[in-house]
């Protein structure tokens, strides 16, 4: 994915003064937030409300501009979004919020990267099977000139082996943001469950999980928001791209763990092997639904 080059920087504490302002107990600021038609890239905007809501079924239903995002026609771009999901907001704090949403086009069906609706519908179907899932999202923490974050300007790190789980200054780069966004999931009850350095260099992973049907979803696409934040607050950028720097560097991926019901109890080899065998007969199918690119 292509990142923007910028250098622009503002001042923190001046920012701190301002966020520490209260704001009337009536109030809150509600971040609705969603993702493009890229299929791969979240949006985000703030509106203001006279109450404090308690779950997300509270929240109005509110719009943008879809044509600006990919989502719609210029002559008619009203693109509608349903809050789904609702969290604590770890930037604002106090009671402010962070909702994910599904977006909806004009005629009331879901956009084409409303994947969600979809998926909800699976999940219902299969709910009594308890579908376990474990997410392990790998990162790359790269620099504003999208270099990776940490390596020399004008050549590379030392060959790979000491960075996997390391520590030292030598071995870890980026690990403010790492931890900064491990506490912001957990304050606002994203199922975080851990985080690690990953082989090459300023590459990190966390973990979601277990998390039962679609609030597995839910929380990788929040977390994924939440650490795109904290990114832009330490002037960094991060790129979920599989393959950030050519030759023998190590890659970045998600990797999915799963499990029914059947498959965690006793005799449930069999139930695996079972799921293997479908799962081997639309193998090319499931590649190409990896990512936006058909896979590639």
């Amino acid at each position: 994915m292509p990142q923007l080059l910028s250098s622009a920087a503002t001042n923190k504490t001046m920012f701190d003064r301002y966020m520490r302002l209260t704001i009337p107990d009536d109030k809150c600021q509600v971040m609705y937030v969603w993702i493009d038609g890229t299929g791969e890239t979240l949006r985000s905007k703030t509106r203001t409300l006279d109450f404090i809501p308690k779950q997300a079924s509270e929240l109005p239903i509110w719009n943008f501009d879809g044509s600006s995002t990919g989502q719609a026609e210029g002559s008619n771009s009203d693109v509608y979004l349903h809050p789904t999901t609702m969290y604590r907001d770890p930037f604002r704090l106090g009671n402010n919020k962070i909702v994910l949403c599904e977006t909806f086009k004009y005629n009331k069906q879901p956009t084409a990267t409303n994947r969600r609706r979809t998926c909800l519908a699976v999940m219902t179907q299969a709910k009594d099977l308890h579908p376990w899932f474990g997410m392990e999202q790998e990162y790359t923490i790269l620099d504003v000139d999208n270099h990776p974050f940490g390596w020399p300007k004008n050549g590379y790190p030392g060959p790979q082996g000491p960075y996997y789980c390391g520590v030292g200054a030598n071995r870890v780069f980026g690990r403010d943001v790492v931890e900064s966004h491990y506490r912001a999931c957990l304050y606002s009850a994203i199922e975080i469950s851990g985080t690690n350095a990953e082989v090459m260099p300023a590459q990190w992973e966390f973990q979601v999980g277990p998390c039962e049907g679609i609030t597995m979803g839910d929380d990788l696409w929040m977390a994924r928001y939440f650490l795109q934040r904290v990114a832009e607050d330490f002037n960094v950028i991060v790129t979920l791209d599989p393959k950030p720097i050519k030759g023998d560097w190590n890659g970045a991926g998600m990797h999915t763990n799963f499990s029914t019901e059947a498959m965690r109890n006793k005799g449930g080899l069999v139930e695996i092997e079972k799921a293997i065998e479908l799962l081997s007969k639309t193998h090319k199918a499931h590649i190409e639904a990896y990512d936006p690119h058909g896979g590639k």
